[in-house]
């Protein structure tokens, strides 16, 4: 038994100088597949370092050669796979929850560690190595360690995974360990600058795209094209951040116009965004939507969320919620009846959807719960939909109209959505949209244009039936102008005929009797005035024959001459 450990001792060197010679030409062979440049040769080195690594499972060479050529290939979710341990949000999230199941076990920790070190037992007889310890203590320290002697690992993990995390969406991740990547190799430049005489000091040494790709001892540094990408990556980060921090910010204010300005720059600026990203600023626009009373546009961003991720529990939960309050209560029931799905399939894997890194808006915890609420929702929606709230859709919500809106009102806003939700113009989102797998574009521009057919179908259903009730109403009015009309011409003639039969006055008698008098036939007015000339000749003629011609008339009788 005392010559077994030399023997085994001596089987392990003669395994791993064999396996030695091995693991260095499949790294050898890798780096120059990967000097190519090509995407086959690329996939070919990634399954000679797949081999390495199994043979050689913390080989510092292979493991960056690998992330690098995934990096390459557009692999983002295998490179954030391969390298999750050093995501700051994953990190952050498991000592969160460490810390919060730390309390409730802590006597069961106690007790595990009383009866696995008890004062009885003799360390001797356990394993020398034993030892009892948290996990999250040791998580602390090993992350602690990596910081501390990164040098030794390589600054490449930080700079690799945050332009995968970038590509990913996650972009406070990305930002911070681009930050990290860049500070530490300045630092490792700075400190094997100082080492260096006067002489073997010159920019001919320093690394640049490609030239050590074919170097097998030592591992890539970041080239100054690199670094220059990786600024650029960093400034483009910074001010989506930005814009997206101004844009939470209005939100929280209740300044909702404004939220939505700032979300819209960054959906529809000119240089795309990370599909995650976009995502996420889509949902929160549909929420500003929704606070601000446009249920068509918050319905939109919705779909476009759930096309670009299908298991977005707040986009279907939105989109349900929304439906019900324009009374639409099937396609409310159906995204509920989806979501009800999700939690069953969460309950069932005991995990959120998608990976680990993956940031989720609810936690394992609240499932149960919520999927208790749900299904209570579900069925009130059913007994609603079955005593007949199907046919009673809120069109005016809907477009975002008042009661009792003029036509001209109801056609403008009806253009506006038109324009906008077109199902023409569907994809155009997908245009700006950087997609971390090439292989979902096909699905995500088929659920696009599904969803915003199914709101464009929504939206002309509403406009026709807006319009019909605005034409009844129309038609209605003029019946009861005309009807008015009709009313007061009536009116007015039986006031004419009430002045012609009422009693006349004693001025109106005169004037009528005068007028009856000068009315009269001609005949009789003549002979009037005849019999009146008549005697005042006579009258005349007998005063002439008493006093003579040449006399002159009697004073009494001018008045009457006159």
């Amino acid at each position: 038994m005392a010559t077994s450990p030399t023997v085994s001792g001596g089987e392990k060197k003669h395994w791993w100088l064999t396996n030695r010679k091995v693991v260095d030409k499949y790294v050898k062979d890798a780096r120059g597949l990967i000097a190519t440049r090509e995407q086959s040769e690329i996939t070919s080195a990634v399954c000679l370092l797949d081999a390495a690594l199994a043979l050689s499972p913390r080989l510092e060479i292979a493991l960056e050669l690998k992330a690098r050529a995934l990096l390459y290939l557009g692999r983002f979710k295998d490179v954030a796979d391969m390298l999750q341990d050093y995501i700051p949000s994953l990190k952050m999230a498991s000592d969160d929850s460490t810390s919060l199941s730390s309390d409730n076990s802590s006597q069961q920790l106690s007790k595990e560690r009383v009866k696995l070190l008890s004062p009885g037992e003799s360390p001797e007889n356990d394993h020398p190595s034993f030892k009892c310890f948290s996990v999250s203590d040791l998580k602390k320290k090993v992350m602690a360690s990596l910081c501390k002697n990164c040098d030794k690992e390589g600054q490449w993990r930080y700079l690799v995974l945050g332009q995968a995390c970038c590509h990913l969406g996650m972009m406070e991740d990305a930002m911070l360990l681009l930050q990290t990547g860049k500070r530490l190799a300045t630092a490792a430049f700075r400190r094997e600058s100082i080492c260096w005489s006067d002489d073997s000091f010159s920019f001919s040494q320093l690394p640049i795209s490609g030239e050590l790709a074919t170097i097998p001892d030592q591992p890539l540094s970041p080239p100054r094209a690199e670094s220059e990408s990786i600024s650029q990556l960093l400034s483009h980060i910074k001010l989506l951040l930005r814009r997206k921090t101004a844009a939470i910010a209005a939100l929280d204010a209740g300044l909702y116009s404004e939220a939505i300005r700032h979300f819209s720059k960054i959906v529809d600026g000119r240089r795309g965004a990370p599909q995650g990203f976009l995502a996420e600023c889509y949902m929160y626009r549909a929420s500003a939507y929704r606070s601000a009373g446009r249920i068509a546009e918050s319905i939109a961003d919705c779909n476009r969320t759930l096309a670009l991720n299908p298991s977005c529990i707040e986009a279907l939960s939105t989109r349900a919620s929304l439906f019900e309050t324009i009374r639409c209560l099937p396609d409310s029931l159906h995204d509920l009846e989806h979501l009800k799905l999700l939690y069953n399939s969460i309950l069932r894997d005991r995990r959120l959807p998608g990976p680990a890194w993956r940031r989720q808006n609810v936690r394992y915890r609240e499932i149960p719960g919520k999927l208790c609420a749900l299904t209570t929702k579900i069925q009130e929606l059913k007994q609603r939909v079955a005593s007949g709230e199907t046919g009673n859709v809120d069109y005016h919500a809907l477009i975002g109209l008042r009661r009792g809106c003029s036509r001209s009102e109801l056609e403008r806003a009806h253009l506006l959505l038109q324009l906008r939700h077109k199902p023409d113009k569907s994809t155009s989102f997908m245009e700006r949209c950087e997609f971390a797998d090439e292989h979902d574009v096909d699905s995500i521009r088929d659920k696009a244009k599904m969803s915003a057919l199914l709101l464009y179908r929504l939206i002309q259903k509403g406009y026709s039936s807006l319009m019909s009730t605005i034409m009844d109403e129309e038609a209605a009015e003029k019946q009861r102008k005309k009807a008015a009309a009709d009313l007061q011409a009536a009116a007015a003639a039986m006031q004419v005929q009430q002045t012609h039969d009422q009693p006349k006055s004693k001025s109106e008698t005169e004037t009528s009797t005068s007028i009856r008098i000068e009315n009269k036939t001609p005949a009789s007015s003549a002979s009037v005035f005849q019999g009146v000339f008549c005697r005042d000749i006579a009258a005349v003629g007998s005063l002439l024959s008493q006093v003579g011609f040449n006399r002159p008339i009697p004073v009494k009788y001018e008045a009457l001459s006159c």
